[in-house]
């Protein structure tokens, strides 16, 4: 499974992000773009494809529905993946940092 997401995508990370509370799609469009403060806006085809992958995958699960909105969070595999992304990408900055302080 690690291997279909990571490198994880800016779009993914966010959504597995946003469900670390229960969310709705609308609600999960709402954060991204308040967290990305606008650089990021998901269309509905883009995060109900990924959600829908997602939730297929065993990363994301519905755990409600109200007023025709499902409701989805984060399962224990989906919080791993995040972990695993967060861990990849501090690496990332750690590697950045030394190398341009290098140049100094």
């Amino acid at each position: 499974m690690e291997s279909a997401y990571l490198p994880m995508s800016e779009t993914a990370y966010y959504i597995l992000l946003s469900l670390v509370e229960p969310l709705h799609g609308y609600g999960i469009m709402q954060l991204v773009e308040s967290i990305t403060r606008g650089r990021i806006k998901l269309g509905p085809g883009t995060l109900y494809g990924t959600l829908s992958r997602m939730e297929s995958d065993g990363l994301i699960e519905a755990v409600a529905e109200r007023e025709r909105r499902k409701i989805y969070r984060v399962t224990p595999a989906g919080r791993h993946l995040l972990r695993r992304e967060i861990e990849r990408l501090e690496e990332l900055v750690a590697h950045g940092r030394q190398r341009l302080e290098g140049e100094a």
